[in-house]
């Protein structure tokens, strides 16, 4: 009883504290950023991920078994794995801003909340683990697998803000092109319009747009940066996990490789991070190109892990909503 009384106050404790972070986040993009308080939203995502932390850890001592037995679990663990990411920059020693904390921080709450207010209270409690699942690499096949889809969801989240700030910029460039076709040919029938004027006219106009432009070259090139780094991180552990999944596949059903609807959108997703990884290396395809395979990526994952369980049926259906 006592361990389901520190679960719900551990619950109530991380939930809070990131809703918070949630608005230090906001007040410092829509005010202004405040030294003191993006410190506070670091310390908020670190105190959110010890409170997840000692959730699971009290989960995992009364209910005998790592704690990935069930959707709730696995929503918990996939928004402890957020945290982590979170924390990337601080591991790589960065001293720049940290751009994950604008994916990270709501990807975590949105999951949390989801768990814990999305769910029924049946599918909190933990289940008996059925025979199959009884082995040590439950903690290894799962666990990478989750850590791989939360980073790879950050990872594709940055390819698509990338890609909808370079549709934005081609827009406006097509119509500040199809505008200045217009306003020469009205220029010229214009004769009381001096030659100076135009001139200082065009100067005005190239500084404030090759600021602006060189801002948002500089956004798209972190975005760039963070979603290649992020994903690579992400891939390898799709790799351990599935190979890791193999094994354990061959201990439980005889078989490395079934091709049930778990391992098939499984695969698929390998196959589209793996293309993704490709195009990074060939320099007329990274940018807006690889951000447009890691976009597909962000759908696929989603059927990987949902909507193959929601189906109910191959190897990996041990109930309603269960494991990666």
């Amino acid at each position: 009883m006592i361990f389901v009384t520190l679960e719900h106050i551990l619950t109530h404790i991380s939930f809070s504290i990131i809703s918070v972070v949630i608005i230090i986040q906001l007040l410092t993009f829509f005010v202004h950023e405040i030294p003191g308080l993006s410190d506070s939203s670091e310390k908020g995502m670190i105190a959110t991920f010890l409170s997840i932390t000692g959730l699971l850890v009290i989960r995992w001592i009364y209910s005998g078994h790592f704690p990935l037995s069930n959707l709730y679990e696995s929503l918990m663990f996939l928004s402890w794995s957020f945290a982590i990411i979170h924390m990337i920059p601080k591991i790589w020693n960065h001293k720049n801003k940290n751009y994950l904390s604008a994916i990270t921080t709501p990807s975590a709450i949105l999951t949390q909340a989801f768990a814990t207010s999305g769910l029924s209270t049946e599918m909190h409690q933990s289940s008996i683990l059925v025979p199959a699942l009884r082995s040590h690499w439950l903690m290894m096949h799962v666990s990478m697998m989750l850590l791989s889809y939360a980073a790879l969801l950050v990872g594709s989240l940055f390819s698509i803000a990338l890609l909808v700030i370079t549709f934005r910029k081609n827009i406006k460039i097509f119509v500040e092109n199809q505008n200045l076709l217009i306003g020469s040919s009205f220029f010229d029938q214009m004769e009381y319009l001096t030659l100076n004027e135009n001139i200082n006219i065009l100067e005005n106009t190239s500084f404030s747009s090759s600021f602006k432009n060189y801002y948002k070259y500089q956004l798209i090139e972190r975005l760039d940066y963070w979603s290649s780094r992020v994903i690579s991180i992400g891939f390898t552990f799709l790799t351990i996990g599935i190979l890791s999944g193999a094994v354990w596949a061959n201990e439980a059903w005889g078989s490395y490789w079934n091709w049930d609807p778990k391992e098939t959108w499984a695969f698929i997703t390998w196959t589209i991070y793996a293309i993704y990884s490709h195009t990074r290396t060939t320099k007329n395809w990274q940018g807006a190109n690889s951000a447009i395979v890691a976009s597909i990526g962000f759908l696929i994952i989603w059927i990987c892990y949902f909507g193959v369980n929601l189906l109910g049926i191959g190897l990996h259906s041990y109930g309603s909503f269960i494991l990666s």
